[in-house]
C-alpha cells in the first residue's frame, strides 16, 4: 500500500520547473540578448523589450466598505469573474519608458498591431527599432501579413529587428520582469480586481505604473 504520508511530503516538496537544453542554439540566443543589454543608450536605434501577460477580470459580488479615518477597507472574500483579457507590455530600459496596451486576445493579428504601433506611433523617427520577445508562436513578423497588405507589412518589418530569447528562458526578457513585478505589487489588486484599468486608456495605466514605484 502506497503511504499517503510519504506521498503527501513528496508532493509538497515538488517544483515545476522548465529544464532547458542548453545546446549550441540556446547559447547563441542567450548571449545576443546578453550583448544586447550591454551596448550603450542609442535613441536612433532604441532596444525595447515586448510581453504579454494574460489577467482575469473578476468584481465584487457585494459593494466593499471604504477606508475610513481608523478603519481600513473592507472587502468581502466572494467575487464573480467578468472573462478574460490580455496586456501587452513594452519596455526601454535605457530610455525610460513604458507602454502597456489592453486587448481582448493575444493573437496574430494583435501581435501585428503592436509593431505596428511601435513603428508609427512610439518610435517613427528612428531607424531601426530592436525588439527583444519569447518564442511565442504568434510572436512571428511573418504574422503583418496576415493582418496588413503586402506592402504596409514590409515596410513595417524593414524598421524592426527581433532578438527572441532562448526557448524556456524567457526570464531574459526584461518585459517580462516587468509583468512580474506589476503582478505582485498592490496596484495589480486596483487594476484587475476592480477593473479600473478597462475604464482608463492605457497611458493613464503607464502613468500609474511609474506613480507606484517613486
Amino acid at each position: 500500500m502506497l503511504d499517503t504520508a510519504v506521498v503527501g511530503r513528496s508532493l509538497h516538496n515538488l517544483r515545476a520547473r522548465c529544464i532547458p537544453e542548453v545546446d549550441h542554439e540556446y547559447v547563441y540566443r542567450m548571449e545576443d540578448v546578453l550583448d544586447l543589454y550591454e551596448e550603450s543608450f542609442d535613441e536612433k536605434n532604441p532596444v525595447v523589450c515586448f510581453d504579454k501577460a494574460p489577467v482575469q477580470l473578476i468584481d465584487d459580488v457585494l459593494t466593499p466598505m471604504t477606508a475610513a479615518p481608523g478603519r481600513v477597507k473592507r472587502q468581502d472574500y466572494e467575487y464573480e469573474r467578468n472573462g478574460t483579457s490580455n496586456l501587452f507590455v513594452f519596455v526601454q530600459l535605457l530610455g525610460g519608458w513604458r507602454e502597456v496596451k489592453v486587448t481582448d486576445r493575444r493573437t496574430k493579428k494583435d501581435f501585428a498591431e503592436c509593431m505596428k504601433d511601435l513603428v508609427d506611433r512610439h518610435f517613427p523617427d528612428e531607424d531601426k527599432i530592436r525588439v527583444v520577445m519569447d518564442n511565442l508562436n504568434t510572436h512571428r513578423l511573418a504574422n503583418l501579413y496576415e493582418r496588413f497588405e503586402p506592402e504596409e507589412a514590409r515596410r513595417i518589418i524593414k524598421k524592426l529587428e527581433i532578438h527572441h530569447t532562448p526557448k524556456y528562458a524567457s526570464w531574459l526578457n526584461m518585459a517580462e520582469i516587468e509583468n512580474s513585478v506589476l503582478g505582485g505589487s498592490a496596484l495589480k489588486d486596483e487594476l484587475v480586481q476592480k477593473r479600473c484599468w478597462r475604464k482608463r486608456s492605457p497611458h493613464m495605466y503607464r502613468i500609474e505604473i511609474q506613480e507606484e514605484r517613486r
